[in-house]
């Protein structure tokens, strides 16, 4: 491979969330952090020089959206996922949770119904939450050790909403969802008059056997009502650049929101995460294609492991994404336990499922984004605070 992934890099005292405010979130600092989804991997090169090239001119001013921004973004869609999008559908955003939270805002009011289906990306909650809509989940359900959605859940609850928040793919169950499922949640959104919020973040981190389709590629009528939020940030590693954009066919939901960004939150995309997101896409083609290689056997060598040496916790194997849900329901303890032994038997800092919706509680959230050597160590920790269970 051109690319080595295996090549540790050290993040402490960067300022980094993910190393550098362990004492802070898990209480101690020396804790191995594998949860916030963020990778321990270098970013692509061209990233790199590009960011370089443009801090050596010496002054950064205003900066608009070029031509050449809008262009690698369609191009990547089309190449990548099959998806013809246009420029003028296309709305950049400081971040997707930036932009869920001013979707809610500029296309709710308080006490408005929001549908989300737990377990769930913890901002789905909070934005929701943070901003008084009246939060209705839809929970998915369990069948043969699988997740599947509850349709009839799901349209009862669509019916006294406003908007349905959907993770595809799902965090934290790494779940592609299948053409007829998108079909089935669109057309319940377009019967109960629903603006659908698809948060395609992960959508370029898909495994051998999985695909990834676009929510608003299915047809037509859903691409009327559907807002999609991609960026480049899961997928080059690039999340602190602040770079997303809103896809929005309908030019009246499309105009309204940019008026919105324009002149309530007046939202600007600063000038490196322009330059950051233009060069991955245009160049990082093949840095992804390598790293997709290397994350579905790191994925895979982590399934096996538990299987073998940690029995009692279940992981459900992500399509996507390079999160893994792990299942410690089996252990019959309450989630606080749970926690006391991960960290402080320990050491290891997973993401708390309970963050996820109450159907989290006893499950926790790995990422695997990172070199073999660390998960090994991740995973030895994680079976060492269990082991007097063995």
């Amino acid at each position: 491979m051109k690319y080595d992934f295996d090549k540790g890099i050290d993040r402490r005292n960067t300022s980094c969330v993910k190393w550098d405010m362990n004492s802070i979130i898990f209480g101690r600092e020396d804790v191995l952090p594998l949860w916030v989804a963020d990778m321990d991997f270098e970013v692509p090169p061209c990233v790199t020089e590009a960011i370089l090239k443009r801090a050596s001119h010496p002054a950064y001013g205003y900066t608009f959206y070029p031509d050449s921004l809008y262009e690698a973004v369609m191009t990547w869609e089309k190449n990548r996922h099959g998806w013809t999008i246009k420029k003028d559908w296309i709305a950049f955003v400081s971040g997707i949770v930036p932009a869920i939270n001013f979707l809610i805002d500029c296309f709710t009011k308080e006490g408005d119904g929001i549908v989300i289906q737990t377990p769930v990306y913890p901002p789905f909650i909070t934005s929701c939450n943070s901003q008084n809509r009246k939060l209705i989940t839809s929970p998915f359900i369990i069948k043969n050790d699988q997740y599947e959605i509850d349709f009839s859940d799901l349209e009862n609850k669509l019916s006294g909403a406003k908007m349905l928040i959907l993770s595809n793919p799902h965090n934290p169950l790494g779940r592609c969802y299948k053409k007829d499922e998108l079909l089935r949640i669109g057309e319940l959104c377009l019967k109960h008059k629903v603006i659908l919020v698809s948060d395609e973040i992960h959508q370029d981190i898909v495994f051998s056997g999985a695909e990834h389709i676009c929510t608003a590629s299915i047809s037509e009528e859903i691409s009327d009502i559907t807002v999609t939020l991609i960026a480049p940030s899961k997928t080059f590693n690039i999340p602190g650049l602040g770079m997303s954009a809103a896809v929005i066919e309908n030019k009246e939901i499309y105009d309204k929101f940019v008026w919105y960004l324009r002149n309530k939150v007046h939202n600007q995309v600063n000038i490196f995460g322009i330059t950051a997101g233009e060069a991955a896409y245009r160049g990082g083609g093949e840095w992804l294609d390598e790293l997709l290689i290397y994350l579905e056997a790191n994925r895979d060598f982590a399934m096996e492991f538990i299987g073998k040496n940690i029995p009692f916790i279940k992981p459900v194997k992500p399509d996507s994404t390079y999160l893994m849900w792990l299942d410690l329901t089996g252990l019959n303890l309450v989630h606080s336990e749970l926690e006391n032994l991960l960290v402080k038997k320990a050491g290891i800092g997973l993401f708390s499922g309970i963050l996820f919706g109450d159907e989290g509680k006893g499950f926790m959230r790995l990422n695997f984004a990172c070199p073999r050597s660390t998960l090994i160590k991740g995973l030895e920790m994680i079976r060492s605070a269990f082991d007097h269970l063995a």
